[in-house]
C-alpha cells in the first residue's frame, strides 16, 4: 500500500509521504525543500512535547510526573503517522502515545546516548492538511491528560530558488547568510505570527496558537521557517520546563497557513 497522499485543487498540488509534507506546488512552482538536496534529510516534522536540545541535561526533562527521557525536539518525530481520512482537498493523520511507552531513538548511538525515549502522559496528536482559499493550511490538534505540559514547534523546510531570498517579518528583513551565521541555535524571530519568504515567488507563512518563529539553515539552497510556542535557547537545558504550556480539558489547536503571494 502506498504511503503517498496527494491533494489537488486548481493549480495547487500537495504531496504527503506518511504524514510528512514533501511537496507543495502551485502552477508547477515547488515551495518545499526536496529530500536528497543539500541541507536536511527531511522536509517537515513536529517538535513535541518539547523544543530544543537535551544532551547537556543528560536527556532528562522535568515534568509534574517526574523526569522524562527526551532527545532533541522530543519523541513525536520517532513515531509513525496513521492516515485517518483523505479527500481531494484534505488529509488527516494521527499519532497516539500511551504513557511511559519506550520509543526507540534514531539518533542512538551515533548522535545520542539515549537509546529509548518516553513521556509520562497519554496523548493523541492529529495533523491535518487542507487546501483552502488558495493556501495550504496545516492544523495540529493535541489531546490528552489535563495538566500535561508541552511545547510545540512546526519544522518545515522551504526550497530557495535564487541567491537573494529575503525573510520578512514586519519591518525586519533577514538574509539567508544571516540565518546561517547563527548556526544550530536557530535565529529567533519573537512575538510574530506572520513571516514572508520572498524568493522568485513569495510565500506568506501565518501561524495561530504559536508565539514566535525561529529560522535555521546551514546551506544556501533551503531554509526552515519554524513556528514555535517557546524559543528553547532562551534558557539553560536544565530549565527547559520553563517553556511548557499546559494542556486543558479540551484539545489544544494550532495552525499554520502557507499562502503563495
Amino acid at each position: 500500500m502506498s504511503n503517498i497522499t496527494t491533494l489537488k485543487v486548481g493549480e495547487q498540488q500537495v504531496t504527503i509521504e506518511a504524514g510528512e509534507l514533501v511537496g507543495y506546488q502551485v502552477s508547477g512552482y515547488e515551495f518545499m525543500h526536496q529530500k536528497g538536496n543539500p541541507g536536511w534529510r527531511s522536509v517537515d516534522t513536529e517538535m513535541f512535547p518539547l523544543i530544543g536540545p537535551t544532551n547537556e541535561a543528560d536527556f532528562k526533562v522535568k515534568t509534574p510526573k517526574g523526569f522524562a527521557t527526551q532527545d532533541q525536539h522530543g519523541l513525536l518525530r520517532e513515531m509513525k503517522y496513521k492516515l485517518m481520512e483523505s479527500s481531494a482537498s484534505k488529509a488527516v493523520f494521527s499519532k497516539k502515545y500511551t504513557a511511559n511507552t519506550a520509543v526507540l531513538n534514531s539518533k542512538y548511538p551515533k548522535k545520542s546516548t539515549a537509546e529509548k525515549l518516553s513521556w509520562p502522559y497519554d496523548f493523541e496528536f492529529v495533523k491535518s492538511f487542507e487546501l483552502i482559499d488558495n493556501s495550504l493550511v496545516v492544523t495540529f490538534s493535541i489531546s490528552g491528560e489535563e495538566g500535561m505540559p508541552f511545547m510545540l514547534g512546526y519544522h518545515p523546510a522551504f526550497m530557495l530558488h535564487s541567491n537573494n531570498a529575503i525573510i520578512s517579518a514586519g519591518e525586519q528583513n533577514i538574509t539567508i547568510p544571516e540565518v546561517m551565521e547563527v548556526g544550530s541555535r536557530a535565529l529567533q524571530v519573537p512575538n510574530t505570527d506572520v513571516i514572508t519568504l520572498k524568493d522568485e515567488k513569495s510565500l506568506q507563512i501565518t501561524s495561530e496558537g504559536f508565539s514566535h518563529f525561529m529560522l535555521w539553515t546551514e546551506v544556501p539552497n533551503m531554509v526552515c521557517i519554524e513556528p514555535i510556542t517557546f524559543y528553547p535557547y532562551a534558557v539553560e537545558q536544565d530549565d527547559l520546563a520553563e517553556g511548557f504550556m499546559v494542556l486543558k480539558n479540551e484539545p489544544a489547536i494550532f495552525a499554520v497557513a502557507l499562502k503563495p503571494m
